[in-house]
């Protein structure tokens, strides 16, 4: 099938199917006589993985490094249960300093709230200069 062609299919565009070949997690296609990119279906399915993969984090680096490690008939599944564990410990970090960040911004709104009632309209309350004394 033609970049077109396949890009609709996979939900991609054609500059990123060109920049998976560019940096090799797509087979370089054959050619047809006149120049056009020819993917065989397979590459429906590689670039879907790609994506699915993505989507979960794991970058493109990463994702060369472990195709790279099947196509020479390697077996990298622990590796990949292991960076998608570190991935997983990753996001709940980042939630529960996200939930410490919701906490921190609503007691600083309830305290700008308290200030901005004792504030004159039309005057100013400084909420921001008060952050640097959090």
């Amino acid at each position: 099938m033609r970049t077109g062609k396949l890009a609709e299919l996979a939900g991609v565009s054609a500059d990123t199917l060109r920049h998976y070949e560019r940096i090799g997690l797509l087979p370089s296609p054959q050619r047809s006589a006149g120049g056009y990119r020819l993917y065989a279906p397979a590459a429906l399915d590689r670039v879907r993985l790609i994506r699915r993969a993505r989507a979960i984090g794991f970058s493109l680096k990463e994702l060369g490094g472990i195709l790279r490690v099947r196509e020479q008939g390697g077996a990298p599944c622990r590796e990949v249960r292991a960076m998608a564990g570190d991935k997983l410990a990753a996001l709940e970090h980042r939630i529960e300093e996200m939930i410490e960040l919701r906490r921190l911004l609503k007691d600083i709104l309830t305290q700008w709230d308290k200030k901005l009632a004792g504030t004159p309209k039309g005057a100013r309350a400084y909420l921001l200069e008060g952050l640097s004394k959090q």
